[in-house]
């Protein structure tokens, strides 16, 4: 990279655990793609001062402050990176946006779908002024998820019939894990659902090139009071913050499991699952897709993997074929190491900075757009409904 390459400066709202993975990206990102801008790590925000300029000291940011208004308002700062809980992300969002900043959302967009409704509309009109806004759903960005997208958009699975998709963790299982954030509907939203259901919404619509129409769902909460959360370590902010447990207990106000069914505009059925009560599984995103020649499987557990069937194969031949994705054809992995070295969770951010910069660049809506959040939230909504009302069928297009 140039020393006269122009800069994009980066202002990022938020820290802890994903402000670390966002930080990641940035740093990564323009020392192995060749990005016709150089995004510069100029500013970090959090509500504590001190906390706040630990954390840019740590992860490299120039500056830190307290305010994103003032963030905003600063005439050298071209990014607005978002990562902070969900209850924020309208009001800054839409305030980046209006004042011609570009925005990095983390997902889930939103809260609820009148909020997403908000973002995607204030994202397209300032589209039209050449701005943009991205949501950050990076498991797109891991190269076998990506690879997996591009085997069925060529037709090597043939038609899409059905999807089973499952985001599994454990980190509820102990009921004295305390009360953090994203056990609280004001703040999060949602629980295992918005959380970590979001990712595989996504996912699955992102391989399949479908959207879901329909859900039916049911949702459960099964430690209804948790103590507050004592001292802290760790990424402080994440929803898996270490720390000890208080004497107070509060109320849990959010799903810990999530199961629905729902129908893809091409006719698939799928079925998920998300959870955050499934004992011994620590990250486990998984997505199976079978069409009428063959089908994929990957799980984020093995992410530099792939599992292909192919009907076609000869019938002493038929079987699971496990692809390692690190070939410098697979998407992403030419910028990196020599086949066979594998990459690891981060990368996806790196992938995602650079997907990012350059659709603003070549004045291309980076994806997955505030339009594609606001439809997995429309899904999210449309789960939370039917569950609530045990209704059989509930439609995702109403908000």
């Amino acid at each position: 990279m140039s020393k006269n390459t122009p800069r994009f400066r980066i202002a990022l709202v938020g820290h802890g655990f994903m402000g670390a993975a966002h930080s990641q990206g940035w740093r990564v990102a323009p020392r192995f793609f060749d990005l016709p801008v150089h995004p510069e790590m100029a500013l970090l925000i959090g509500r504590d001062p001190d906390r706040a300029a630990a954390a840019a000291r740590r992860w490299g940011w120039a500056e830190s402050g307290t305010s994103w208004r003032d963030a905003i308002a600063r005439d050298d700062i071209d990014v607005i990176d978002i990562v902070t809980p969900g209850d924020s992300h309208v009001e800054i969002a839409i305030a980046a946006l209006d004042a011609g900043k570009h925005v990095l959302c983390e997902k889930p967009l939103a809260n609820s779908a009148e909020e997403a409704a908000a973002m995607a509309d204030a994202a397209a009109r300032a589209a039209t002024r050449g701005i943009y806004a991205m949501v950050g759903f990076t498991y797109r960005r891991v190269p076998a998820a990506t690879f997996a997208r591009d085997l069925v958009a060529s037709g090597r699975i043939g038609e899409v019939r059905q999807v089973r998709a499952a985001y599994l963790q454990d980190w509820l299982v102990d009921p004295q894990t305390p009360l953090a954030w994203r056990l609280q509907k004001h703040l999060a939203g949602s629980g295992a659902l918005g959380d970590i259901g979001a990712h595989a919404i996504d996912l699955a619509q992102f391989i399949t090139g479908q959207q879901l129409t329909g859900v039916s769902g049911v949702m459960e909460t099964f430690v209804p009071r948790r103590p507050l959360l004592g001292e802290t370590s760790g990424l402080s902010g994440t929803a898996r913050t270490t720390g000890t447990a208080g004497a107070e207990f509060g109320e849990v106000t959010v799903d810990d499991v999530a199961l629905f069914t729902g129908r893809f505009t091409g006719g698939a059925l799928g079925s998920f699952e998300a959870t955050r009560m499934s004992t011994g599984r620590k990250n486990a995103l998984r997505i199976e897709v079978a069409g009428s020649t063959g089908a994929l499987s990957f799980d984020l557990e093995e992410l530099n993997s792939l599992e292909y069937y192919d009907s076609n194969a000869p019938e002493t031949l038929r079987g699971f074929t496990k692809i390692l994705v690190t070939a410098p054809s697979h998407p992403y992995l030419s910028a990196w190491w020599p086949a066979g070295h594998t990459l690891g969770y981060e990368h996806g951010f790196t992938h995602q900075a650079k997907d990012f910069v350059e659709g603003i660049i070549t004045e291309t809506q980076p994806e997955p757009s505030f339009a594609a959040g606001l439809q997995v939230q429309r899904v999210l909504d449309a789960v939370e409904r039917s569950a609530n009302a045990d209704s059989i069928w509930t439609s995702t297009s109403a908000l």
